[in-house]
């Protein structure tokens, strides 16, 4: 990834990840959690694509691991949110730009309900049982009703910001003479940058040729 695209998904992601340990882990609400860190990594992805969506799912998960009160296996939630950011990449928007509400609140749906299984699946391989406890049921609906509801405060934010960054610098500057002479293909010159002063030089020969030819003819006369 580039460098402001990069800058932007760590803070985002460092961002999301203290709100979602200081205020949405706090608020004792029936069932699971809002997920605030899967709704930055299912907004970026939108935008940047599979590859770098399992990147950000993967670097985010593992802050959550790592990150107090973490009471489970370090990699569990990586794997959970890198899974979730390749899959939500390959239905990435034309242009990162969305026609409608419809398809990304259907996949926050199916993301919240994706992960919790796949955490819970993880969990069980590793011997955590804590959803049993908890009800597995219960866990799937919250989780989804939690993030539908977030999702629209959160989401469209995510990819408005992430668009800002694909005008990167760094692209434009290695990509610049790729468009200047597609710019020159496309006006139909069929002439590079480069060429561009020759091509002028001998039109300006033949102009003061012709002149030339004119001002002797008169002369002649």
């Amino acid at each position: 990834m580039h460098v402001n695209r990069t800058l932007l998904s760590i803070a985002l992601v460092v961002l999301a990840l203290v709100v979602q340990v200081s205020v949405l882990a706090r608020l004792q609400l029936p069932g699971a959690v809002p997920d605030l860190l899967l709704m930055v990594v299912l907004g970026l992805a939108f935008v940047y694509g599979h590859v770098s969506g399992a990147l950000i799912g993967f670097g985010a998960g593992l802050l959550a691991d790592l990150a107090p009160p973490a009471d489970h296996a370090a990699g569990r939630y990586a794997l959970v949110l890198c899974v979730i950011g390749y899959l939500a990449g390959l239905v990435k928007p034309e242009n990162g730009q969305l026609k409608s509400a419809v398809t990304p609140m259907a996949v926050v749906v199916a993301a919240a309900i994706g992960s919790t299984l796949l955490y819970a699946g993880v969990g069980a391989l590793v011997g955590d049982t804590a959803a049993r406890h908890v009800g597995l049921g219960s866990l799937l609906f919250t989780a989804a009703v939690y993030d539908l509801l977030l999702a629209p405060f959160t989401v469209p934010l995510i990819m408005a910001m992430a668009r800002r960054t694909m005008n990167d610098p760094l692209t434009e500057s290695s990509s610049g003479g790729k468009d200047a002479t597609a710019g020159w293909l496309a006006a139909g010159t069929g002439l590079r940058i480069g060429n561009q002063r020759g091509g002028l030089r001998v039109k300006a020969a033949r102009n003061r040729a012709a002149r030339a030819g004119r001002i002797k003819g008169v002369k002649r006369l």
